[in-house]
């Protein structure tokens, strides 16, 4: 690998650890740098095994702060979700879809900034059924076809006003289970080579120091820095999905 490929893994793997424990949609930023330097199907389970490495340090820190009540509404839907992206990504190709996910994120994302803009004490979609359902099957679709649930679970957690550490204990536990789903088929796959066993190992370290980085920006960020950032971070995330 270049030296200009190294810095940009080595920069995508800080960012991994970062999201995990601070801004969430900053690690949509690292999916799109692993799958500017390396073969699709490869950046997947790479970026996968480092996404586990930064889900144990930020489920271990926030274990206390998940939301369980919130979790058993939303994971029976994230299966179906699943399955529908499978489904449709057999209509669709990869680019097309990324952008269009990348699209309903923004609009998703500016009808909330709206909303709080209008009325910033209002602004919470119900802890409704419906709703929870609809967010998992999302982010099941979503990650299924382009690696973009973290988004998608943004949007509604700060839709419903989640205190900041319940968001990141809840997106935590929640990012942990959905990743690890995901390992057996990238096994079925054969995309657990050595050489991606390797570049783990030697970015971990790097994911490491992301999460620490993280955790100490989330607790110097108030709320309402938080609510933002994450909003901002969706918006950025979205848009490297357009784009890339």
């Amino acid at each position: 690998m270049t030296l200009t490929t190294v810095l940009l893994l080595g920069v995508a793997a800080v960012l991994v650890g970062f999201a995990k424990t601070a801004i969430g949609g900053v690690g949509s930023i690292a999916i799109a740098i692993f799958a500017l330097v390396l073969p699709t199907k490869e950046s997947t389970a790479a970026i996968l095994l480092l996404l586990l490495i930064g889900d144990v340090v930020a489920v271990w820190h926030y274990r206390r702060d998940a939301d369980l009540v919130m979790l058993r509404r939303l994971i029976p839907a994230v299966l179906p979700g699943l399955a529908l992206g499978a489904l449709f990504l057999a209509w669709v190709d990869d680019a097309t879809l990324r952008r269009c996910i990348g699209v309903l994120l923004l609009v998703l994302a500016a009808m909330q900034i709206a909303l709080k803009w209008r009325s910033p004490d209002t602004t919470r979609i119900g802890e409704s059924r419906p709703a929870a359902i609809g967010t998992g099957v999302a982010a099941g679709f979503a990650t299924m076809t382009a690696n973009a649930a973290g988004p998608v679970m943004t949007l509604y957690l700060v839709a419903q006003g989640v205190e900041k550490r319940r968001f990141l204990g809840t997106a935590s536990l929640f990012f942990f289970g959905v990743n690890l789903c995901k390992v057996p088929f990238s096994l079925g796959l054969g995309l657990f080579d050595g050489e991606t066993l390797w570049r783990t190992l030697a970015l971990a370290p790097l994911v490491l120091l992301g999460t620490w980085i993280g955790l100490h920006t989330a607790r110097r960020l108030s709320q309402t820095r938080f609510d933002q950032a994450v909003l901002a971070a969706t918006v950025v995330s979205a848009l490297a999905l357009v784009v890339r």
